[in-house]
């Protein structure tokens, strides 16, 4: 069975508990305040789609494409990147909620994360070269050997990044910023 090919349509309001999201690719389709949690939306595949006030929390996404995709304003709590299809991974997120969620091994570069909190992320071994990360909550968020060349941290706060663990050349932070890259030698710093 071939599975569906869906195109520029706008899904407004779907709840994935009471209406089910045929199984395909979506290409350039818009879903707006739809409810995804706790769905298993393996295997699906979805291509320069907009996902506006969107619940993703807990959704399984084993194989799952996304490629050129934007999060605007959604709640992806505890959602496992790494697990998603490889081919072509991308996408940005803007005001988005993103705690706990895993970029575990994931090749993520050029990513943008505005106004978006990460607390309690884990990108180990994730790539990040040349991701801007503008205005980040990354509270906890784990970085262990972890790409960030090039990657752009001056207006997000709360990290702590080991520069001995980390691939960091050419990384941009602020002076504000300055002590997450210090906080393994328990210093005290003044600002």
């Amino acid at each position: 069975m071939t599975p569906d090919y869906i195109e520029d349509k706008t899904f407004d309001g779907i709840d994935i508990k009471t209406k089910t999201l045929t199984k395909g690719e979506y290409q350039n389709c818009h879903f707006r305040n739809c409810d995804f949690s706790n769905a298993d939306l393996s295997h699906y595949i979805f291509s320069a789609c907009e996902f506006w006030g969107c619940n993703f929390s807990l959704a399984k996404l084993t194989k799952t494409a996304f490629r050129k995709i934007i999060f605007k304003e959604c709640k992806m709590v505890g959602v496992h990147f790494d697990s998603c299809n490889e081919f072509g991974l991308s996408f940005r997120f803007e005001n988005c909620l993103l705690n706990h969620a895993s970029f575990y091994k994931t090749k993520i570069k050029k990513t943008t994360f505005r106004n978006t909190q990460l607390q309690e992320v884990d990108f180990t071994g994730c790539d990040l070269t040349g991701s801007l990360l503008d205005h980040c909550d990354l509270t906890r968020a784990i970085f262990d050997n972890t790409i960030l060349e090039k990657a752009d941290f001056r207006t997000s706060s709360n990290y702590s990044i080991d520069p001995e663990i980390n691939r960091m050349k050419k990384a941009k932070f602020s002076i504000h910023g300055i002590a997450g890259l210090l906080e393994k030698y328990d210093l005290e710093i003044d600002e």
